[in-house]
This record gives C-alpha cells, structure tokens and sequence, in this order.
C-alpha cells in the first residue's frame, strides 16, 4: 500500500507526477489521486478558501475510502492532515524560473477551469504567484513546504529538476 504526498510550488509537476503514480503501483492496481485544489477552495469568484476542517473532512473521507493513494497540492495546512497516514512523500522543489516556464506550457486542467481560454486568463496571476514561493511565508511558500520535508520520518524524495534527478 503506497500513500504519497507530492508537494512543491505551482507549476512544478505535482499534478503530472501524481496522474503517472496513479496509472499503477508496483502491483499494477490503480492508486487512488487526490488533487487538493479540487476541495481547498469554495466556488466563488473570487475565489476563497474552503475552511481547513471543510477540506479536512473531505481529506479523511478519501483517505479512509482508499487503500492506497496519491495526494498532491501546494497546501501545507492541509498535507499536515495526512502526513501520519502516508508512506512516503515528494517534495517538487524545482527553480522558480522552471515553474513558470512549465506554468506557460500547462495543458488545459478542465476540473479546475471551464476552457483553456478561462485557464489562459489567469496566467500572468499565476506567474507572480509562482514567482513569490521563495519569499511568501504562508502554507503555500518554500518555507513551509521545507518545514514539512525536513521533519518528515518516512521515505522521502526532493526532485530539483523535471529529469527527476533526486536527493533522500
């Protein structure tokens, strides 16, 4: 049974880490893939955070309905939740210009945005979000997410590049 927290700022390839972890384990079953952006925000517009215990609710219902799983998402406050039921997680630690290069390439994510159009307009909001991860100091930053790393007790891995060159 694999449980997997992928983490790291936007646009450093949790999401495609996640889909391709979730195809098969070692065993060749499925695993379970849960993108937190799908459960962290209300739909509003502006967009608003769910309320942690919201989301946590929701969380603990994924987790006790899967044997084994993939979660993934840039929210410290919320992978904090998991992180004793997991195996092991990966921190996506790539360069902030990577991010954005790879943000500016991202195909349509249609559960997050009705069109590529809609997902396109929010773009350069995106950049400068992206851009800020090494100097923000809140759930979403570098900081936190090192934080998480460094004190976890499980496997660990921190991919610095999309080559998915690592370091334990």
């Amino acid at each position: 049974m694999r449980k997997i927290i992928i983490f790291g700022n936007s646009g450093s390839g949790k999401s495609t880490l996640a889909k391709a972890l979730s195809r098969s384990d070692d065993s060749g079953s499925t695993i379970a893939h849960l993108d937190l952006d799908t459960l962290a925000w209300k739909p509003s517009v502006p967009p608003e955070r769910q309320a942690v215990e919201e989301s946590a609710r929701e969380i603990n219902r994924f987790v006790a309905s899967n044997t084994s799983w993939v979660i993934e998402g840039c929210y410290s406050d919320l992978l904090e939740i998991v992180i004793p039921s997991s195996t092991e997680i990966i921190f996506m630690n790539l360069p902030v210009e990577l991010c954005i290069q790879n943000a500016r390439q991202r195909p349509w994510e249609p559960h997050k945005y009705e069109s590529k159009e809609a997902q396109d307009a929010n773009l350069e909001m995106l950049v400068d979000w992206i851009s800020h991860y090494e100097t923000r100091d809140d759930t979403f930053s570098l900081a936190a997410h090192r934080n998480l790393y460094d004190c976890y007790g499980n496997k660990k891995t921190e991919y610095i590049s999309n080559h998915r060159n690592s370091s334990d």
